[in-house]
């Protein structure tokens, strides 16, 4: 029996790759550039507000992104941000890699970034690794294909649902 107070295992399995802030505003930030793609830079000070982002948070968000060749900068007068690559190229799961890392949940799940774990005794015959696989690859297999361009289409889809008055998109079937 578990005690109230104590953590569970459920509590381990869940917190075990939730996003970071930071890779939270990081695709909040690529999703506003997204949208304005090939229209030009956009002020930090604007995408910081239409985004919900913190300025400062925000620039080095920015700086990070412009260092990794995703976004690129202009100085002056119509200066700005934009995004370096194509939206319909970039994907979520090289996002998610470049803010936190491997996307598999335990080290001896990782494609990229293999290490065994202290306690086990044979990874190979490991079955919390097994399955822990299965969930890296099926993670990989959705943010792998899943563009930035995708998800505001997404985005636009939904908003356009609602505005219609359907709120379809908000029902989950059991």
């Amino acid at each position: 029996m578990v005690n109230a107070g104590s953590k569970s295992m459920w509590d381990d399995i869940f917190s075990m790759r939730t996003l970071s802030k930071k890779t939270q505003y990081t695709l909040r930030a690529l999703y506003g550039l997204t949208r304005r793609y090939g229209q030009g830079p956009t002020l930090i000070a604007s995408l910081a507000k239409e985004e919900s982002i913190p300025h400062d948070f925000l620039e080095n968000i920015l700086l990070n992104l412009k260092h990794e060749g995703l976004v690129e900068s202009k100085k002056g007068k119509g200066g700005g941000y934009s995004l370096a690559v194509d939206p319909e190229k970039l994907t979520l799961g090289t996002v998610i890699r470049l803010v936190e890392g491997p996307l598999a949940p335990l080290p001896c799940a990782s494609e990229t970034a293999y290490r065994k774990c202290e306690e086990c005794v044979d990874a190979s015959v490991c079955g919390t690794r097994l399955v822990m696989r299965e969930v890296r690859d099926a993670i990989a297999s959705i943010l792998d294909r899943t563009t930035l361009a995708q998800v505001c289409r997404r985005v636009d889809e939904a908003r356009a649902s609602r505005a219609d008055g359907d709120d379809a998109s908000l029902m989950y079937y059991i």
